[in-house]
């Protein structure tokens, strides 16, 4: 997805060739079309992401485990993660990226 930086301004100039829209010039911003604010940052399988940091975080989703899953922050330990995750399956949270770094049996 091609983004503006926060520094664009919009070409104001009498005789900016931007600003009129000329062939082969830098090419401004439009609107495009946006998605419905209902289904905006859904995911396919109906639910929408919440970022989680810790398994406290984690308890905010308990009741609303039909409508949002979590993912796990990035810069999450492994450690942290594995225990994240087995919390996530006993409140029947939903984990998109579950499987993310976790050790598998035979590395320990």
């Amino acid at each position: 997805m091609i983004r503006v930086k926060p520094s664009w301004r919009r070409p104001k100039g009498i005789d900016s060739r931007v600003r009129r829209k000329f062939k082969g010039c830098i090419l401004m911003p439009n609107i495009g079309h946006g998605s419905n604010k209902k289904t905006r940052h859904v995911l396919p399988n109906r639910f929408t992401k919440f970022l989680v940091h810790n398994s406290a975080e984690l308890d905010l989703l308990m009741m609303h485990n039909r409508k949002f899953c979590a993912e796990i922050a990035h810069n999450v330990s492994t450690l942290k993660r594995e225990s994240i995750v087995e919390q996530a399956a006993q409140l029947k949270i939903g984990v998109t990226n579950g499987s993310a770094r976790l050790r598998s049996q035979e590395d320990e």
